[in-house]
């Protein structure tokens, strides 16, 4: 008996143990071979009142002389610093990398949030905010611009409005007409899934635009390898379980990930994502710009990608076709992108 309750307290003493690493949140330092802390570098969770709204961010670096990277994530209100835990990006060999979570999102997620001011023109101002607030604390006249998927849609008019801020903009599977890349991957799925008979039948069933479709759009298209990661092909494991073990997060933190997405679903601002067409607003960009884009990726289809490019001026521009890669190449492919953004800025 007396074993027993050893064990059981051992037992008890491990979960409590693992429990505290998992809840803790409390940011992974970069650290040498002794476990020091090196000297110039920054892991930090912090938040900053901007456009009089309290916003949260992560920021990552080895070294905080390297140039800023202001990352602006997808959703809507879909915060990515979680992705790079599982998919490492290697952001921070080349940057002090700020992981912001746009108003309404993840670390910047409060119920008191106004619904009306959750709008294009609100994030777009709070990006530019964002920017000079981080030029102004690391004492940097530029900084870089990265958006992926519907932080294009954002960052793409914080780079039209305000391009002294910026070195260069990075469209990470840019979007460009959302209405009509959905209804070409609907399309798309169904060609995929012509012979497996029980998809093929729940598409039919479900045809794009309809509510039905909605819910079995996502698991659809990471069964087909062109969701998140070519090779993620569970919502549920790839991204669902993936936020709730991360580290870094507290529990709190965790849950307000999946508040902020419902609150930015519910919201103008999908709406007005959803009906945008940049081709028909940006037809310049006065500074350089990259877009990345997987070859698998449907979710926003690289090949309206590539002919918004086609037609934007820019002092500089390259269109970049990830071969491996589905909507996220920077986490898919590091080493390739890493390649890229270490010539941009050398």
């Amino acid at each position: 008996m007396a074993l027993f309750f050893v064990v059981l307290l051992g037992l008890i003493s491990i979960i409590s143990t693992l429990l505290l690493v998992v809840l803790s949140g409390k940011m992974i330092p970069y650290t040498d071979a002794s476990g020091q802390v090196l000297p110039a570098s920054l892991a930090e969770k912090s938040w900053v009142t901007i456009n009089g709204v309290e916003m949260g961010m992560i920021i990552k670096s080895r070294d905080i002389r390297k140039p800023v990277l202001l990352f602006v994530h997808g959703g809507p209100g879909m915060p990515e610093y979680w992705l790079n835990a599982s998919y490492p990006a290697h952001l921070d060999e080349v940057f002090t990398v700020v992981w912001w979570d746009q108003r309404g999102a993840g670390l910047s997620y409060n119920s008191k949030i106004p619904t009306e001011t959750m709008t294009t023109a609100q994030l777009v101002s709070d990006t530019i905010s964002v920017s000079r607030y981080l030029c102004q604390r690391f004492r940097q006249d530029k900084i870089y611009l990265m958006g992926h998927s519907f932080g294009t849609y954002i960052g793409i008019q914080a780079a039209v409005q305000a391009p002294q801020l910026y070195h260069a903009y990075i469209g990470v599977a840019q979007s460009v007409n959302l209405a009509l890349s959905e209804e070409l991957a609907y399309q798309w799925m169904l060609e995929f899934y012509h012979e497996d008979k029980k998809n093929r039948e729940l598409l039919e069933k479900a045809p794009y635009g309809t509510a039905a479709y909605e819910r079995i759009r996502d698991q659809m298209m990471h069964e087909a390898g062109i969701g998140t990661t070519h090779t993620m092909y569970s919502v549920i494991t790839g991204i669902f379980l993936a936020v709730m073990k991360h580290r870094e997060y507290t529990l709190k933190e965790k849950f307000q990930v999946w508040q902020g997405k419902a609150f930015s679903k519910s919201s103008p601002l999908n709406e007005e994502f959803r009906q945008a067409n940049l081709s028909d607003l940006i037809t310049r960009l006065d500074l350089p710009v990259l877009f990345f884009s997987g070859a698998y990726d449907y979710t926003v289809n690289h090949h309206l990608s590539e002919i918004f490019l086609e037609d934007i001026k820019a002092p500089q521009k390259h269109f970049y076709l990830f071969e491996d890669s589905a909507h996220s190449p920077i986490f898919e492919e590091p080493e390739a992108v890493l390649k890229i953004l270490k010539a941009l800025i050398a």
